[in-house]
Formats: C-alpha cells, structure tokens, sequence
C-alpha cells in the first residue's frame, strides 16, 4: 500500500506539465530514476533476492537502465527530427529514409538491451524466482500504468 502511494506520487509529479521547456528534462530523468527505485525494491521484494544476487543484478540493471534512458532520448530526438522533415516541404524520400533507418536501429539496440538483461535474470535468479519475475514485471507494468492513469485524471479534474 505504501509503495503504491509512493508511486502515485511519483507519476502524479511526472503527469504535471514542468514550468519551462528546460525543466522537462531534469524532471523526466527524475521520474525514471523515481520508477528505477521503485521497480528495484519491488523486485527484491517480489522474488526474495539474496545479498548476493542483489550484488550481481543491481549493477547490471542500472547500467542497462542507463544505457536504455540514452537510448530513448536519442529515439525522442529522432522523432523530433522525422516530425519536423515531414512538415517541410523539402522533405526527400532518402531524407526520411535515413532517419526511419536510424529510428528502427535504435529500436532494436533497446531490445539488446532488455535481452542483455534477461540474460542476467537467467543466469543469477533460481527456476521460481524466474517464474516471479515473469509475474513481477507484468504486474509492475500493469500498475504503473494504471497509476499513471489515476494521476492524469486527478490532473484533469483540478484543470477542468
């Protein structure tokens, strides 16, 4: 119950527009450390980690985490540019070629790296401790994005 208020919080704070353009950012990175630490403690409750696992999978997680979050910002530029290329008149068709070919590479350098990370599941978590963890990440995604959910609508009302 608590951990669900908390993260309440945390999406109701990344629902709320930021003051200026350069607060987006900062307050983006905010909120996916916010998600990252939550979905930490929620795992190592979930599948009753060892100190040991724990040593071996936070390491890599948060590399990864952070390799993703480069990732998807470079993904969010692309975008940006895509949008923009389709909106000028100039657009040429290699032009909006390149930058479709270069939005599906990064795509798939996530899916590395969400491979990456499932191979460490496999090689640190017991048979069971699998097995909650397919649960786990449903579950948590499930509820994340129900909560996110809850938040814009509380936003909405206040707004309206």
């Amino acid at each position: 119950m608590v951990l669900a208020c908390i993260l309440g919080v945390f999406l109701l704070q990344g629902s709320l527009p930021a003051q200026n353009p350069q607060e987006q950012g900062p307050a983006r990175e905010r909120i996916r450390e916010n998600v990252y630490t939550l979905r930490l403690i929620r795992m190592t409750q979930a599948l009753d980690l060892t100190e040991e696992q724990t040593s071996r999978i936070y390491p890599a997680l948060g590399r990864i985490e952070k390799e993703k979050a480069d990732v998807q910002r470079r993904i969010a530029a692309g975008l940006r540019d895509l949008r923009d290329l389709l909106g000028s008149s100039q657009a040429r068709d290699e032009d909006l070629m390149s930058k479709v070919r270069a939005l599906q590479g990064l795509r798939k350098d996530l899916m590395k790296l969400d491979e990456e990370f499932e191979r460490i599941l496999e090689e640190n978590l017991t048979v069971v401790q699998k097995a909650k963890y397919v649960i786990f990440s449903v579950d948590f995604y499930k509820g994340l994005g129900e909560n996110l959910k809850k938040a814009r609508l509380m936003r909405n009302k206040r707004n309206s």
